[in-house]
């Protein structure tokens, strides 16, 4: 079986051994989910033999958004977990049906990861944290108190739900988003006035909100790890040069059908620019030619952001994200390509609300 303890390093002949291993493990009766099994008969070879490298998932196609949209959920339950506890955890949803991804242990499998690049003196161990954003059927609810809890905290939340925040934006009622906004921030200043709180998990919006109220050094706190849809270069030099006064700042690009990925340690040269490294082998980004969406462009270009996701749990070749970045090459341990400066694909007319948090 694969070895998995090496962080973020899979490239080469170990990422297609471990594709190799999950070929047989999605196309396998015994082990495979529903819908793979079926989507197999319909093809004339047999991917657990004719796939052999990273490269070959081509052949499968682009994964395509909608397969994850209703129902049933459990055809996407591989049967070698059909008597473990299921979770199900919703992408998207703001407009029509969300995306629904199954899981057993891949939440808490990434954080875990995730942990290892924390360190100890910003993250303690044993420090109890705050988590003040979106929860509900999202995954950072689970991920984000296992991470506290894996290393040895308790930790607190405060729920933001977004799509009311949308509600709010599309109905021009920005006062009332305000309000709402401000009723979070009271909630999490409660728990922090009251509790030993040293490690706090927040979205941009509600960080920048929680600063123009207290300093975040005074109250103790010693990191803060932080993601969500409006993470640019802009907020990131104004999170480390004004708003958190030396508190370790850990920015994250993470999403339900990928997992985490962790940021590259900030060096002057990036000029702040959010550079971010998937945890391979269990997926991949790559930045491909919007119009040739097979083909990967070169270090620096920009592209549309391509997520192949590999665990035994979730299988998902070749999908194309509603996002645009800079490709970015392997650094340090990261061992595969990262991406610079994720944002909207500026090629979609985007009719849903984007910077809610």
């Amino acid at each position: 079986m694969t070895n998995l303890s090496s962080l973020h390093t899979a490239s080469g002949e170990s990422l297609d051994a471990w594709v190799r291993e999950l070929m047989q493990w999605h196309f396998s009766p015994e082990t495979g989910c529903p819908f793979w099994l079926d989507f197999a008969k319909n093809l004339d070879w047999d991917p657990r033999t004719e796939i052999r490298n990273y490269q070959d998932l081509d052949r499968f196609g682009f994964f395509q958004d909608e397969w994850l949209r209703g129902g049933p959920v459990r055809r996407w339950v591989p049967k070698a977990y059909a008597d473990r506890p299921i979770y199900t955890f919703e992408t998207g949803g703001s407009t029509g049906v969300p995306k629904s991804r199954v899981a057993v242990e891949d939440f808490r499998i990434d954080y875990e990861m995730f942990s290892a690049t924390l360190p100890d003196d910003a993250f303690p161990k044993g420090a109890d944290w705050l988590s003040l954003g979106p929860t509900g059927p999202r995954r950072l609810r689970l991920a984000v108190e296992h991470l506290c809890q894996f290393r040895g905290g308790i930790c607190f939340m405060v729920d933001l739900d977004p799509r009311w925040v949308i509600k709010l934006l599309k109905m021009g009622r920005h006062e009332q988003a305000e309000k709402y906004k401000q009723h979070v921030i009271e909630q999490g200043l409660t728990v922090m006035r009251a509790q030993d709180i040293q490690c706090i998990f927040t979205t941009p919006k509600l960080l920048e909100a929680l600063c123009e109220r207290v300093s975040l050094k005074k109250m103790g706190i010693k990191g803060v790890f932080c993601g969500g849809t409006e993470m640019t270069p802009k907020f990131h030099k104004l999170a480390v040069e004004e708003l958190l006064d030396g508190v370790y700042f850990a920015p994250t690009y993470g999403n339900t059908l990928m997992g985490l990925a962790v940021h590259k340690p900030r060096l002057p040269e990036d000029n702040y620019a959010v550079i971010y490294y998937p945890p391979a082998p269990r997926a991949m980004i790559e930045v491909v030619d919007p119009d040739e969406p097979s083909r990967v462009v070169g270090y620096g270009e920009t592209g549309r952001v391509r997520l192949t996701t590999l665990t035994r749990e979730f299988f998902m070749p070749r999908f194309l994200e509603r996002d645009e970045a800079e490709r970015e090459p392997p650094y340090g341990d990261f061992g595969c390509d990262g991406v610079r400066n994720v944002r909207p694909f500026s090629r979609l007319n985007k009719s849903v609300v984007e910077g809610v948090y």
